[in-house]
């Protein structure tokens, strides 16, 4: 249950085929595994050595898997980083991580280089697309002939990886994920959705753990993976024409930019019949929009980085229950609990508590955080859910979102909801902010559809028709976009600041 298994297991049971489609180029499963191997010894020639860090800074590109597969190999620990960050963050992650290289291209060398200033031991930078030269290297120069036997000294409880979390409330924390955590993850995964050989769209990030399990369970499936460097709409059509894609992943704003798409009708997604939705809540009005618009399913599922991802979705051929993330995937045990860790009745409201081999062992020299979060072998998510008779999961919002208004608890979800039925919002989201007389007060922020003329009166009237008078929020404030991090989750904590910012000076 190795990560360099994933490969060496699917040549033996597929042969050589076309494995990975970026732009006008195709590489096949053997290529790949040609170019990591090649990688692996070339980074051991760089005084890698196992359990060192690797980070790698690109936008999705061959390079990344092939990268991955090489630190695997060397018996490195990956160290997967969005490419947007600032340098500041970026900083963070080299020092914390002690990261002995970094892997990155030239559209984010600036900023690579900015971060790494003033890092004792300054790490070795490797570049895809620029020559060597005294202080960089290039990622195929750095590529040699060597003795595969040295590479097997990988144990699956050894860490794969370590992600850092995207540190919306202080620093990151570099998540542990052991291969074991990663391997069963997708295995299970591609188990419980009965992932069909095919080709699929990579256009999730491969920094983040969402799409790294969507390639690890390409390699398990025999499946291809057509890659894209950024979400463009247009470009995701084309592809699914291309390739006759039946099913892919993404996130709730892909989803929304596809149903929103106005050429959508131009191309053929005859073959489509299936996306899975995962790492924010997926508004239920937008699930029916693209399931009229396109003939396919949506199967919402849930996960977080500390369970490798996945640990709820819906399954092919049982019921879709619009709202809810499904059900555990195999291997997988849940419960929800109340503040006391105790096990609260079907259908109430609690803290979702996960355990299997998904589950990671702790944060990266960050023991006061692992023990906050895992207890008795169990992962206390943060997440409040609740579990209905037939074991759907529905996820009510994120502890740290819940606003306390006069002593009750609402729930943003509830409201989101809502906003997302009607007809001229394309996006809504609620938070609470301060409030003398209330403890919280709840805010809206809302992106119209193009051309709407929604006024905060009319929005606030929507809203009392549909709701009870203590869950409808105080204030309206209407922005261009919502703010997200770089897989599409919305960042409450800067909208909290945004919100408050535009109530008070509305005074």
């Amino acid at each position: 249950m190795k990560l360099k298994d994933l490969l060496e297991l699917n040549i033996t049971e597929f042969s050589e085929y076309p494995f990975l489609f970026f732009k006008n180029k195709t590489f096949t499963n053997i290529q790949i595994k040609d170019f990591a191997d090649r990688f692996s010894h070339g980074l051991l020639n760089l005084g890698i050595k196992k359990g060192d860090r690797v980070m790698v800074c690109l936008p999705n590109c061959p390079e990344v898997i092939m990268a991955y597969q090489g630190i695997t190999r060397a018996g490195a620990i990956i160290v997967p980083v969005m490419y947007m960050l600032h340098p500041k963050e970026l900083h963070y992650i080299a020092r914390n991580s002690g990261a002995k290289a970094v892997i990155t291209s030239s559209f984010v060398l600036e900023n690579v280089e900015k971060a790494l200033e003033e890092i004792p031991s300054e790490p070795q930078v490797i570049v895809v697309d620029v020559p060597s030269n005294g202080t960089l290297k290039n990622f195929y120069d750095v590529m040699v002939e060597g003795n595969s036997t040295l590479l097997d000294q990988v144990m699956s409880d050894d860490t794969a990886v370590i992600l850092y979390t995207s540190g919306t409330t202080g620093n990151p924390k570099g998540v542990l994920l052991t291969h074991k955590n990663l391997y069963s993850n997708a295995e299970n995964s591609a188990k419980h959705n009965e992932t069909e050989r095919g080709t699929t769209l990579g256009v999730l990030p491969l920094a983040h753990v969402y799409g790294l399990t969507v390639s690890n369970i390409s390699f398990l499936t025999g499946g291809s993976i057509a890659v894209f460097s950024h979400f463009d709409v247009k470009e995701v059509f084309k592809a699914i024409e291309t390739h006759k894609v039946k099913s892919f992943s993404a996130v709730p704003a892909m989803i929304y930019a596809m149903v929103s798409y106005p050429q959508a009708d131009q191309f053929d997604t005859s073959s489509l019949e299936s996306v899975g939705s995962g790492s924010s809540p997926l508004p239920v009005a937008l699930l029916y929009a693209f399931e009229k618009k396109f003939g396919a399913k949506v199967y919402e599922g849930y996960g977080l980085s500390e369970a490798a991802p996945v640990v709820s979705a819906h399954r092919k051929g049982f019921d879709i229950k619009p709202g809810s993330v499904g059900i555990p995937i195999p291997g997988v045990e849940v419960k929800i609990v109340n503040d006391a860790g105790v096990e609260v009745p079907l259908g109430e409201v609690g803290e979702l508590i996960v355990c299997g081999d998904n589950v990671t062992p702790g944060y990266f020299q960050n023991l006061e955080e692992t023990e906050r979060v895992l207890k008795d072998g169990w992962l206390y998510t943060g997440d409040m859910a609740r579990m209905d008779d037939d074991g759907y999961l529905y996820i009510v919002d994120r502890k740290r979102d819940l606003i306390i208004r006069g002593g009750f608890n609402l729930y943003p979800r509830d409201i989101e909801e809502i906003l997302s039925g009607h007809e001229q919002v394309a996006e809504a989201a609620v938070v609470g902010i301060p409030d003398e007389r209330m403890g919280e007060e709840m805010v809206a922020c809302v992106v119209k559809k193009p051309g709407a003329d929604l006024t905060e009166e009319e929005l606030l009237r929507y809203c009392q028709d549909h709701l009870a008078k203590s869950k409808t929020p105080r204030r309206i404030v209407f922005l261009d976009t919502l703010p997200r991090n770089g897989v599409g989750k919305i960042l409450k904590t800067h909208l909290r600041k945004t919100a408050a910012d535009i109530v008070t000076q509305s005074f």
